[in-house]
């Protein structure tokens, strides 16, 4: 049994284990489960159809006592795809037990910590692993085993994590869409680490309020969760990409200020350790609603963010001198219908990532999603060139329990 197996089968153990648990304990019990639909507008690869359907489900659990100053909260996660045999996986997003006093906030557990400000790109959120088989954009995370204690003051909250398990990036297979050119084989990851996964990470992050601003400054110390490809290794399947995880330093800012309608945001980072420069990157911007248009209740949001990394064209990810523009549509309607539309372009060569999102809830308990995406003008040196004939677009009918 291979070590993703492993995880499937300790995930399907817990979420067995807690779902009898609460039948004695007095908790809540909550989730949902979903169907989703792809359909794509060209062929892929030999073995990539143009059309591919999946589910996913997701309980989650909430149990709290000592008049609420400790809690536990369980979520599960399980989707099966219908022809990427790497997309159907399980994951345990959260399993957690904190205790909560006056200044203090320890969680011992799993957990998903999301750390940034900006929309197009995440650049300081590095806590948790991507779990890059459910979507490109990076939103979805692996649950991250931890211990994190909270100290909460008046000048601010320091917290301080030791991550205590690595998670590896999860990869579309041969027959899955949106993958690299050469797809990349997971099982033959490689460390620079000895302890490979077993090696403790350590992160610090220091947030507070600043009158208008909202500030956070961390530093992280560890296994980096983006990996680099060694050269292609020839296995059972063909020619496969190595990923290798080796050991960096993050120290990185986010600042965020709130000013009526306008919201300016700012992300950067300077990362050592990972490929053979130490180099720094960030995502700068800003967001305007305009409230209530013509008394309609609609509320439109418009973006625009710079992003920027000075490896230039030898950056791991694909914006490294490019721009976001977007804007988003909030009805405030009993539906909460909302949509977000943006493209982000290079200004030199011309590539393209335009994005489409939308969700209206149809009852108290059904909710659809719509996600286009599309991908033009990219030349074959730009890492997006890989996903050209990916244009897609996805339906998901979520059920909520």
């Amino acid at each position: 049994m291979n070590k993703r197996h492993q995880t499937q089968a300790f995930a399907l153990l817990v979420a067995c284990t807690l779902f009898f648990a609460g039948s004695l304990w007095a908790g809540e019990w909550q989730g949902q489960a979903a169907l989703e639909n792809t359909g794509f507008a060209r062929s892929g690869g030999a073995d990539q159809d143009t059309q591919t359907a999946s589910f996913m489900v997701e309980p989650e659990y909430y149990h709290a006592w000592d008049n609420h100053q400790q809690s536990l909260t369980f979520k599960a996660f399980y989707r099966y795809d219908s022809r990427d045999s790497e997309r159907t996986h399980w994951d345990i997003r959260e399993l957690t037990w904190l205790h909560a006093s006056r200044n203090w906030e320890w969680r011992l557990g799993v957990r998903k910590v999301f750390w940034g400000v900006t929309e197009s790109f995440h650049l300081v959120d590095i806590i948790n692993q991507t779990d890059l088989v459910e979507n490109l954009d990076g939103e979805a995370k692996l649950g991250q085993p931890m211990i994190n204690l909270a100290w909460i003051n008046d000048w601010g909250t320091l917290d301080f994590f030791l991550l205590t398990g690595f998670r590896e990036r999860t990869f579309p297979g041969s027959e899955g869409r949106l993958r690299t050119g050469i797809a990349v084989d997971p099982d033959r990851a490689a460390y620079e680490s000895g302890a490979e996964e077993q090696h403790l990470d350590g992160a610090l992050r220091y947030q507070h309020s600043l009158g208008a601003w909202d500030l956070g400054v961390a530093h992280f110390h560890g296994t980096s969760r983006e990996p680099l490809f060694k050269p292609a290794v020839t296995t059972e399947h063909g020619v496969m990409l190595q990923p290798y995880y080796p050991q960096i330093d993050q120290t990185s800012l986010d600042l965020q200020g709130t000013f009526g309608g306008w919201l300016l945001k700012l992300e950067g980072a300077y990362r050592t350790g990972f490929g053979d420069t130490d180099y720094a990157a960030m995502v700068a911007g800003f967001e305007y609603t305009f409230f209530d248009v013509r008394g309609s209740g609609l509320d439109i949001g418009v973006l625009a963010e710079y992003l920027y990394d000075e490896r230039a064209e030898n950056a791991t990810q694909p914006f490294a001198d490019d721009w976001f523009l977007g804007s988003r549509w909030a009805w405030n309607d009993t539906a909460g219908s909302e949509l977000l539309f943006g493209v982000v372009f290079d200004p030199d060569n011309g590539g393209r990532f335009w994005n489409i999102e939308a969700n209206r809830r149809l009852s108290d308990q059904l909710k659809v999603s719509l996600e286009m995406r599309n991908f033009s003008h990219t030349r074959t040196e730009e890492l997006l060139h890989d996903f050209a004939r990916d244009d897609h677009f996805r339906v998901n009918l979520a059920y909520y329990f």
